[in-house]
């Protein structure tokens, strides 16, 4: 397997870490698309969101307190957006799940 994110959990990838837990990762987006841009992964490799199966369910909910955590200590109260792209036609480029936390400018909807 040839994954860029489980490549940055093993440390041959570099990153910019924000969080490091036991089973999730947070780290700056090397693309940003808004001034704050984190990238939150569990470490352990699931392809996307479709994939979660009923063991991932504890890692999924750990992802989200991170982000929200997060949020909390970068002082977003002006508010973020979380986003979790699925497959090619939701727009996800690298196939292990991952949620964005974008925050520090307005966001437009509909995204994309």
């Amino acid at each position: 397997m040839d994954c860029v994110f489980c490549g940055i959990v093993a440390g041959r990838v570099p990153s910019t870490t924000v969080r490091d837990e036991d089973d999730v990762l947070a780290f700056r987006d090397i693309r940003p698309v808004a001034p704050t841009h984190v990238l939150i992964i569990p470490k352990r490799h699931i392809p996307s969101l479709a994939d979660v199966g009923p063991d991932d369910w504890p890692v999924v909910f750990r992802a989200l307190r991170v982000a929200k955590e997060l949020a909390e200590s970068l002082n977003l109260r002006a508010g973020y957006r979380i986003v979790a792209n699925v497959g090619p036609e939701g727009g996800q480029t690298v196939g292990h799940l991952h949620w964005h936390l974008l925050a520090g400018r307005p966001m437009g909807w509909p995204p994309g």
